[in-house]
């Protein structure tokens, strides 16, 4: 069965690549495309017979258990596991549009942990490009030789990812740039590798109707699309820059327009080390828990106020650029992934977070409804806020047992149909908020950073997302009055994290002074029973 299922898979991908060929350019140019094509085609191979395993094991691995038992939940996660182990394996191999999927699943806080925990290893590096092919780009792009253009320019990249690499360049004025150069031939590879997916992802439909990955498959297409037109990622850090201009820790690199195409951007060069480097912050006097509040704000500002969100925030497009003294300023890489929010959807989405602060239910429900996810809606505040809809406890503290036992309960009950209808009803700018605060949250977490540093910021830009449409709405005496009622709301929301961090510090102090009375006694017990 199995088999007779992957022949119009393979014949399609065969079918894709022979219609690309029809369309190449014959020559040395036709003989690199039919290359390519031939290498697309064994990645195809490679994903069908690998998701061809996957299936099969969920199929009979699971035939005959009771979906409710705690028997099949048992062996689920363990066909979990072992699927996103093979599909790791299938990235890493195929390398390039491959590993960005990886990625991009595996940072969707929906998907099973074991996928996310498994796919979440995966690193956007590549082999670097022989530096011959990194030049002809360039020299074809603008049409003159490399050191026209470039006093300086370092044949070893100082990156390489799965779509470009980056070379240190300085210009003839002496300045400093970085030079992100594409690999040839990419467009290519992405109509094959997208439509590999896309049969993939039918395929696995009709074998389990409940499983519907389209609309995951359509906005990663449009997000890889978007990445690869350099102009596009320039505009979008012109506009970032812009956005973060008051702001004197955000950094964004100036782009040098006269140098960047579709396939080269040249940029002003900046230093610095990976956001998540605590080596590198312990050393030059840099408190991890003021980074992760100054990313926290510069995020927050990007989602609630500003509604134009960098789609990619891994620790390696965010730098910490020491400044002297513990200061320091963060510079934001890699714009070619953006999402304009639509203005509904980012003013719903500032309600949703004042309702999750203050745990207003009704408030929470009535939003799912705008949201299209109906009675989804009461996971919110689990997927946010990491409590309950019923919730009894402080806000930014863990849950009690009894709400942990009623939530894995609920959970439980939940069949892929729900999980696959909740996907499926959230509108396409959730999938960026969900992964980006999945990104972000690990960052944090990797900072050290108190759970409230979150909640506190986000509140605070929710607010002023809220404000800010009244503003551009009023006169000046109105604007006066909003600012006045902005900041008591601010203060009423944080009176509330406030109180909550309170009350976590307490219950933290109330168990160490329980764990050192513990040691205690024990100490005392064992010295006893020595003398006797």
């Amino acid at each position: 069965m199995l088999r007779r299922r992957r022949a119009p898979l393979l014949l399609a991908a065969a079918a894709a690549g022979a219609a690309l060929a029809a369309t190449s350019p014959s020559g040395e140019n036709g003989r690199s495309v039919a290359s390519a094509l031939h290498q697309g085609i064994a990645r195809s191979s490679r994903s069908v017979y690998t998701i061809g395993f996957v299936m099969a094991d969920y199929k009979y691995s699971l035939r005959g258990l009771d979906a409710g038992s705690a028997d099949y939940r048992v062996k689920l996660s363990k066909v979990h596991l072992r699927s996103a182990k093979k599909l790791l394996k299938l990235c890493e191999v195929n390398g390039g549009f491959y590993v960005k999927a990886g990625q991009y699943v595996s940072s969707l806080r929906q998907v099973p942990k074991e996928y996310s925990s498994t796919l979440s290893c995966l690193q956007d590096q590549a082999t670097p490009s022989k530096f011959q092919d990194i030049k002809a780009v360039i020299e074809q792009n603008f049409g003159k030789e490399l050191y026209d253009i470039f006093l300086e320019f370092d044949e070893h990249p100082i990156a390489a990812a799965s779509i470009a690499q980056v070379h240190r360049g300085r210009l003839h004025n002496n300045q400093d740039v970085a030079v992100k150069v594409q690999y040839p031939g990419l467009e290519q590879r992405m109509k094959i590798d997208i439509m590999t997916m896309s049969f993939l992802s039918k395929m696995v439909s009709w074998v389990f109707p409940d499983y519907k990955f389209d609309r995951i498959l359509i906005e990663f297409e449009k997000s890889m699309t978007m990445e690869l037109d350099f102009t596009r990622e320039a505009k979008n850090s012109e506009r970032t820059a812009s956005c973060f201009r008051k702001n004197s820790v955000v950094k964004v690199p100036y782009v040098f327009w006269q140098l960047t195409t579709r396939e080269v951007l040249t940029m002003e060069f900046c230093y610095g080390h990976k956001v998540n480097d605590l080596d590198f912050l312990r050393k030059t006097d840099i408190s991890p828990t003021k980074v992760a509040k100054a990313l926290i704000e510069l995020f927050g500002e990007m989602i609630f106020v500003h509604g134009f969100v960098h789609g990619d925030p891994h620790p390696g497009n965010i730098l910490v650029s020491p400044e002297g003294h513990g200061k320091f300023s963060l510079v934001l890489l890699d714009h070619g992934i953006y999402r304009e929010l639509d203005q509904k959807f980012r003013l719903d989405y500032c309600r949703l977070w004042k309702a999750l602060i203050l745990l207003d239910s009704n408030k929470i429900l009535e939003l799912g409804e705008q949201f299209g996810v109906g009675k989804y809606a009461k996971y919110f505040p689990v997927i946010f806020t990491g409590r309950t809809i019923e919730s009894k406890s402080a806000l930014g503290t863990q849950m009690s047992g009894e709400e942990q036992r009623r939530l894995k309960e609920d959970l439980n009950s939940l069949g892929m149909d729900d999980i696959s209808s909740f996907m499926e009803s959230l509108p396409p700018d959730f999938y960026v908020i969900l992964r980006t605060d999945g990104l972000l949250r690990s960052i944090l977490g990797n900072l050290g950073a108190p759970r409230h540093v979150r909640l506190l910021t986000y509140a605070r830009c929710a607010i002023h997302g809220l404000e800010k449409q009244h503003k551009m709405e009023s006169g000046a005496i109105r604007r006066m009055f909003l600012n006045v009622k902005t900041n008591v709301s601010y203060l009423r929301l944080r009176v509330i994290i406030e109180i909550a961090v309170l009350l976590a510090k307490a219950n933290g102090a109330k168990q160490k002074v329980v764990n050192k009375l513990r040691q205690m006694l024990q100490e005392t017990s064992q010295g006893f029973h020595r003398r006797m």
